[in-house]
């Protein structure tokens, strides 16, 4: 179980703080945005921020990356550094302290549901309804001001995208429901109750998108290849939609220093790819080499972080 406690006032210095302390991290699988992800946690937290580094992906790899044995939820790393993955259980969990009441209040109006079933079925079948509380519980860590910086790595481009639209989307949805439930045959205190918690979902999911707007810098992770490369148009599109502006630009792989025919063919096309890019988008953007050995471990981490926030821009936006 995860415990937070998200009721703490903000001080002064938090309030002042609190203005995009928030990063997350997204990308199709396996381009090193968990890598990126860990090694800026493990910069701010260098820098004495106290940092909190958390993975909204139910096949997560923040501990194997930091190597970390320690099974505490948070889990301290090192000095200032703390890790958290959200696992299916801790879904269910959390989203019962917050939400389960009330939306089985609802359902139970015209469905014959236990609450345990009832639970079990939102927590798992309706990704929608987790992902709205992902965002929220992301939000209340943040506005608590228990970490100065909060380092969030995601599912996967297409399910992060899915979480992303998903507080506009449940506005959307909730627009007509007042409409909807006050027509149900109920009590007229049962049709009370029930749109009393439609306003509330409203206000919620109101809260959760201006978070994202403002709170949250985006980076999107990549790699110099035309199929990744060609899925960022659609990437920054949604984005834009949701009125979210992506923040850096992250490549990752790039071949240096080329010894061999194979790498050099490579390196071509990926400097191809990048020129592209530099067209294409004119944001904040770094590269990171392609490495031989894995990133795991504090040590290869930092390899990571030193390129990550290099004092002279490698590729200026």
């Amino acid at each position: 179980m995860i415990i937070f406690n998200t009721t703490v006032p903000m001080t002064r210095t938090a309030v002042q703080s609190k203005a995009k302390n928030v990063t997350m991290f997204s990308g199709k699988g396996g381009v090193g945005k968990t890598t990126s992800a860990a090694a800026t946690a493990l910069h701010y937290a260098t820098t004495g921020k106290k940092t909190l580094v958390i993975s909204t992906d139910f096949t997560p790899s923040l501990r194997d990356i930091f190597e970390l044995e320690c099974t505490d939820k948070p889990a301290k790393v090192t000095d200032n550094l703390y890790l958290d993955e959200i696992t299916y259980s801790d879904v269910k969990a959390l989203w019962e302290k917050k939400f389960g009441p009330q939306l089985y209040d609802v359902f139970s109006t015209f469905v014959d549901i236990g609450y345990e079933e009832f639970a079990d079925f939102v927590a798992t079948i309706l990704p929608g309804i987790r992902d709205e509380f992902m965002v929220d519980y992301i939000r209340e860590i943040s506005e608590s001001g228990q970490f100065e910086s909060i380092v969030w790595d995601t599912a996967p481009a297409g399910q992060t995208l899915g979480l992303l639209r998903m507080p506009s989307l449940m506005n959307h949805h909730l627009k007509p429901a007042a409409r909807i439930y006050s027509s149900l045959k109920t009590t007229q205190n049962t049709k009370r109750s029930v749109l009393g918690v439609i306003r509330e979902w409203q206000e919620l999911s109101d809260k959760d998108m201006e978070f994202l707007r403002k709170d949250v810098k985006f980076s999107i992770v990549t790699i110099a290849e035309a199929l990744a490369v060609g899925q960022l148009e659609g990437i920054f599109a949604e984005f834009r939609g949701y009125g979210l502006s992506i923040d850096h630009l992250i490549v990752n792989q790039v071949v240096e220093g080329a010894d061999s025919p194979f790498l050099e063919s490579k390196a071509q096309m990926q400097q191809r790819h990048i020129a592209d890019l530099k067209r294409r988008f004119k944001l904040e953007s770094t590269i990171l080499p392609l490495l031989p050995h894995e990133v795991k471990g504090i040590e290869r981490i930092r390899e990571i972080e030193r390129r990550l926030f290099a004092s002279t821009s490698q590729w200026a936006g």
